[in-house]
């Protein structure tokens, strides 16, 4: 460490010292600025703006998008709640090599953080002071590989107190003192950093681990940070103040300097490739540069509060905190004002309030912006909701997706606020209970199991219920409510990923990425039946209790690198493949694959070993092909389900997330139909046309910026590589490439299996269809035979299902009634007509039309009734399929034989059987020709009358 700040040193000799000149003069020149005149200049846009631009055009950063607020692929989260979220894969040395993402150096953003839930959670203290928010704007610049330490403080420097004109007088710098327990040396290279830059010394001041240790968890990337602090009085030494809590001095823009990688058993180790996070809240700085004390009082804010004023009954916004604010009025302002910021942006990144995880969180929010609003302001229920656009016109400009929402959403906000001030029981159950609980006198607390049922199953926030009992000098019993708040222990057998030293340890090594292009490599054979083509692959790594090792021995778990394979990882929502290796001349010693993941590149199988298995060992591939066709057919489907869904219900349909395994798929999407349920069977029946058609299968790999030229594409959002996969339906790649294409297809960015035709999935049905949050709805699909047995295998409760089956049999017996009828009418008419030609004969045989043994059989019956002392037979020709239909009756007590063995020595010629009694038969056989029939009548009739004869 002593040779690298004696490096550092030199370094700034050489390049700090002509920019020392530059930045003296402009921290005089700041400082001579009458301070009061730049606050007109500063509106937060231009904040914004200058900061984007200084990065961008000065010192050459990459400008990326802010991510939604919904975390990509990261389960540790409920909310992005930094800046540094969306670049987690970089950091942690596992990002595609072939995105966009792999090639980021230097990169500049502002990132719309939500802080409400989980680690990092301001909600209850949001309102009580002047510069606490769920949701804000973090301004950020990162160096991955790039630029450390030196030009990571003069670039912060130089943006503050030149282009920002903020006297350096007013800020003070914090560096890392070192930590005896962890090993870690004070920071003195960044403090040498900011005295040579000309930062007084009073001003450069020790933290520890608390303040001046930044990391990502409890596992990863870690470093010390130096933060910038600003005092808003001035004038004075404030070094006291710094990281003591104290409104007049405020962190403004942390630094962080990734060095370590914080491992499981809590030691720390050199990152492989050293990185720089910088965060800056937006807020903050506004206030600073508007020249204001509360982030309430800038422009990111007073346009909201004017316009809650306007649609309440409460006097105008003051400012006052604490004791100050009688009735809490102005905390209820704040609350108002950041909590519909909150909600905004999140429902227009697709997350809705609902009753599990962030949408529970967003529930939360809402409910208790509702309660201040309505209690407390005394603002009328629709005027949450009328706050939308005011938030669009802020921060539309920087986040485009707001003006989307700002008419279209106000309605769902509309119906959560009714829902929570009228459908909903939480508020009637919990003011029944506040009522008891205050006119107690030695009741002081409330149970912790009454409070955790509001909150848990009501979605009453906790802090409300503090915040109401307070009111009244009471609360919540809380070493109760800590034990019943602690986190549920999760059970489940992770698979052990890849560490970024690994990875960097593999690429130092030349370990080349894993060839994973045979996963494609299948054909239809000429029985139509697919090909998948066999693989064989030498082991380049073994992955074992998280180090690379050269061999693993029989029972160890391992991941293990091949340099090719043709199983598919999971991703895109497609599950992984399943199957097994085999070893050169160990063809009968199975390795069964238990889960097979990406990470950075590589595809990591994860074995357990069944024998000694070493690095450059020859392996052969065994794809359990039944589950793959399975998760090829389900992901087609899906694909298909997209398309019908658009096509049908329109363009508000946006995919939010789908799984696929080889028993189902499931689909999730937004949508703006209010009844979804009566669009499934034509849903169904578009889909089931593209099946039946056995449509092609197009996929080509085009460059990304061409493929999102593709009119109709379908995309979700994630990191896509570059080149892209395109699949697309019925219609090919290059077609849709042409612009004057006006072809409908199911086209979609796709990384996963298909299909090569559509008539593999044979069947699809919809098995449930549900609404997950107010606008997003889940519709779960079988095929093939899943399909065809559906009824029988989907789960309903027991009183739906009798329910069900109650009404069924109703139906069924309205149906039996009124098909009896029919074909009473329909043989009362054959037998009418059969009565008239036949008259009193002894014996009648004829032929009529009809298809159903039932008709036939009471035709006899009515015939039989009209003249009952004849012999009565009666045949129909069904001549299709060339059966031939016998019924026939004989007097009963009659000494001329049975109906059984007329019928059956009949329908024995026809090459049948017959069944009955006695008095009543009927049978079939089978006849090719109508000449056949017509003997068999004259057989008949003369069978009967030789029975006559000899009864006589």
């Amino acid at each position: 460490m002593a040779a690298r700040i004696g490096l550092v040193k030199r370094l700034n000799c050489v390049l700090l010292n002509t920019k020392l000149s530059v930045l003296s003069a402009g921290v005089r020149r700041c400082s001579a600025l009458s301070y009061s005149e730049s606050h007109k200049e500063f509106t937060s846009k231009r904040v914004r703006r200058k900061f984007i631009d200084f990065f961008k055009e000065g010192h050459e950063h990459r400008v990326v998008s802010s991510s939604p607020v919904r975390p990509r692929g990261d389960p540790s989260l409920l909310f992005v709640n930094a800046g540094m979220n969306q670049f987690k894969p970089i950091l942690l040395g596992c990002p595609d090599p072939r995105s966009e993402m792999a090639s980021y150096r230097r990169v500049v953003n502002s990132q719309k953080c939500v802080r409400a839930g989980g680690k990092h959670n301001d909600l209850e203290d949001v309102g009580k002071d002047v510069y606490h928010h769920t949701f804000f704007e973090m301004l950020g610049n990162w160096s991955f590989g790039d630029y450390f330490k030196v030009e990571a403080c003069a670039m912060a420097w130089q943006l503050l107190t030149e282009e920002y004109g903020i006297p350096a007088d007013r800020l003070y710098v914090s560096y890392f003192s070192g930590d005896v327990a962890n090993g870690l040396p004070a920071d003195e290279e960044t403090r040498q950093i900011w005295l040579s830059m000309g930062v007084r010394p009073d001003h450069v001041l020790p933290f520890g681990m608390k303040d001046n240790f930044w990391e990502m968890g409890e596992t990863g990337p870690c470093g010390p940070c130096t933060e910038i602090h600003y005092d808003h009085v001035g004038n004075r030494n404030a070094s006291s103040l710094v990281n003591a809590d104290s409104p007049d001095v405020v962190e403004i823009w942390n630094l962080v300097f990734m060095q370590y990688n914080r491992l499981e058993n809590g030691s720390l180790r050199p990152l492989p490739q050293c990185s720089v996070d910088t965060g800056m809240g937006l807020e903050r700085l506004v206030t600073i540069l508007q020249g204001k004390r509360s982030n309430y009082d800038t422009d990111l804010f007073t346009p909201l509060l004017t316009a809650i004023h306007q649609c309440s009954k409460a006097p105008a916004y003051q400012g006052r905190t604490g004791e100050t604010d009688v009735g809490q009025v102005d905390m209820a302002y704040r609350v108002v004002a950041d909590h519909i910021r909150t909600l905004s942006v999140c429902i227009a990144d697709g997350v809705y309030p609902g009753m599990t995880g962030a949408e529970l969180v967003l529930r939360r929010i809402l409910r208790r912006a509702v309660r201040f609003s309505t209690e407390v302001l005394q603002a009328p229920e629709g005027s949450l909701a009328s706050l939308v656009p005011t938030v669009a016109h802020i921060l539309g400009d920087a986040y485009p997706e707001l003006y989307v929402i700002r008419f279209s959403y106000t309605s769902l906000l509309s119906e959560q606020v009714h829902l929570f001030l009228y459908a909903d029981i939480s508020l009637c159950v919990f003011f029944f209970i506040f009522v008891l609980i205050s006119v107690s006198i030695v009741l002081l607390f409330l149970s912790a199991s009454v409070a955790w049922s509001l909150h848990r199953n009501l979605g009453f926030p906790l802090d409300l219920i503090d915040l109401m009992l307070e009111e009244k000098g009471k609360m919540v019993d809380k070493k109760e409510m800590a034990l019943r708040s602690q986190p549920e222990e999760d059970d489940e057998d992770r698979v052990d990923q890849l560490d970024l030293h690994s990875l960097a340890e593999l690429q130092s090594q030349g370990v080349p990425h894993t060839d994973d292009s045979p996963k494609y490599c299948y054909s239809l054979g000429t029985d139509g039946k697919y090909v998948f083509q066999p693989c064989r692959a030498s082991v380049l790594a073994l992955y074992c209790d998280g180090s690379l090792v050269s061999e693993v021995s029989e029972g160890q778990r391992c991941g293990v690198i091949l340099d090719q394979t043709s199983f598919y990882a999971e991703q895109g929502g497609q599950a992984h493949d399943q199957g097994y290796f085999t070893k050169d001349g160990l063809q009968d010693v199975l390795f069964p694959v238990k889960s097979v993941r990406l990470a950075g590149g590589y595809v990591v199988h994860q074995v357990t070993a069944a024998e000694t298995l070493r690095t450059g060992d020859q392996v052969q591939l065994n794809l359990d092909e039944a589950n793959r066709m399975g998760c090829m057919v389900k992901h087609t489907a899906t694909h298909l389900l997209n398309f019908a869904l658009r096509e049908l219900l329109g363009p508000s349909v946006s995919q939010r997330g789908s799984h696929c395994t080889a028993n189902r798929l499931r689909f999730d999407f937004s949508v703006k139909v209010q009844w979804l349920s009566d669009y499934l069977q034509q849903v169904e029946e578009l889909v089931q046309d593209i099946i039946h058609q056995n449509a092609e299968v197009y996929v080509e790999e085009i460059p990304l910026s061409k493929a999102k030229q593709i009119t109709g594409l379908r995309t979700i959002d994630e990191v896509y590589p570059d080149p892209v996969r395109v699949v697309s339906v019925a219609v090919p790649v290059s077609d849709l490439l042409n612009s004057n294409s006006t072809e409908q297809a199911s086209v979609e960015l796709c990384c996963g299996t298909h299909l090569l035709r559509t008539g593999a999935i044979r069947d699809f049905v919809i098995v449930s269809e549900r609404q997950m949050v107010k606008g997003i709805s889940r519709i779960i699909a079988v095929t093939g035979d899943e399909a065809k047995k559906v009824v029988d295998i989907t789960p309903i409760p027991q009183w739906q299902r009798r329910e069900l089956q109650t009404r069924l049999k109703a139906m069924q017996k309205t149906s039996n009634n009124t098909i009896r009828k029919l074909e009473i009418k329909e043989a009362a008419l054959k037998a009418k007509e059969l009565l008239v030609k036949h008259s009193n004969k002894p014996v009648v045989v004829d032929l009529i039309h009809t298809d159903s043994i039932s008709v036939l059989m009471k035709t006899v019956l009515q015939l039989s009734k009209s003249t009952p002392d004849s012999m009565v037979m009666l045949l129909s020709h069904l001549q299709f399929s060339g059966k031939v239909l016998c019924a026939c009756q004989v007097p009963k007590g009659s000494a001329s034989g049975s109906a059984l063995k007329w019928a059956h020595s009949v329908c024995a010629r026809l090459g049948g059987n017959a069944d009955g009694s006695t008095d009543v038969a009927k049978g079939e056989g089978k006849a090719a020709k109508l000449t056949d029939i017509t003997d068999i009548l004259h057989w008949a009739e003369e069978f009967a009358q030789n029975k006559i004869r000899k009864a006589s």
